[in-house]
């Protein structure tokens, strides 16, 4: 990753989180932590972020009330082509006319770019996702009531009198903060009272993750591995992480992003 992008990603995630550790931005860039304290010292010269120790702190911290884990703007573009091929594969899942649940997140997103084509009935709680496929496709789009998250681009309730309880899904399809063999994981409670309201509501439960989410954990367990149906991820998946998967009966798609690139490169080309 480009010194131009890793900056973004830092200046992104201190705006949106107040203090950021040098780990934490380790992980999001795929750049070593020398590398990263080479930037906050940068960043810090420039007078765009302070340096704190392990770590940087906004200049003009954000307001509170934000939920916990990564900004939507932060982690788009991290591990993007992966994402894409995961997402892919999730929508060939899809048949015309299915009815499914889409959860907020960058994975999940990246599904709107191959429904264009598709008529679906799309439940979804995120409003990047909502507001895209009303722009860009014909598939019908419901979201549930409640307030806007910005940062992460969410719509959240507490109530369970919302749109959610009256609509019917073939397929859920979540993100994870991370997947291990006590479940899925998230990294706020607000999200995962609203990701099990959605279960509910849903047939079978689709897990979107790249690779990289079977190294994370969080202390915050959205279900068991035992209530997922399929979970979709790349090529990099470490080989014991297939074994859970397959030791918990849980169908394993394989998404390549090399595969997908030259996918995406021949439909243009015709």
């Amino acid at each position: 990753m480009h010194e131009r992008e890793r900056h973004r990603i830092i200046l992104s995630a201190v705006q949106e989180k107040s203090v950021v550790t040098v780990q934490d931005i380790s992980e999001l860039t795929e750049a070593s932590e020398a590398t990263i304290r080479r930037d906050i010292a940068a960043l810090h010269v420039q007078g765009k972020i302070r340096r704190v120790r392990g770590g940087a702190e906004a200049v003009h911290p954000p307001q509170l009330g934000n939920l916990a884990g990564r900004p939507f703007r932060v982690s788009e573009s991290v591990n993007i082509d992966k994402k894409r091929a995961i997402a892919r594969q999730a929508v060939e899942l899809c048949d015309p006319g299915d009815a499914i649940i889409i959860n907020g997140g960058t994975t999940t997103f990246q599904m709107v770019h191959f429904m264009a084509a598709h008529r679906l009935q799309v439940m979804t709680n995120s409003f990047a996702i909502a507001e895209h496929l009303v722009k860009h496709s014909k598939n019908t789009v419901t979201v549930p009531g409640g307030a806007i998250y910005r940062e992460q681009s969410l719509i959240l309730s507490p109530f369970d009198n919302d749109a959610i309880r009256n609509f019917y899904a073939r397929r859920f399809f979540i993100g994870a903060q991370g997947v291990g063999p006590l479940g899925i994981m998230e990294a706020d409670a607000l999200i995962i009272q609203s990701e099990q309201k959605l279960m509910h509501q849903a047939d079978e439960l689709v897990v979107m993750a790249d690779s990289s989410k079977f190294h994370r954990r969080s202390s915050l367990i959205l279900c068991p591995l035992e209530r997922v149906s399929t979970i979709i991820t790349d090529d990099g998946i470490p080989e014991e992480a297939v074994r859970m998967i397959e030791n918990a009966g849980i169908r394993l798609i394989v998404a390549s992003p090399v595969t997908q690139a030259i996918k995406e490169d021949s439909s243009s080309v015709a």
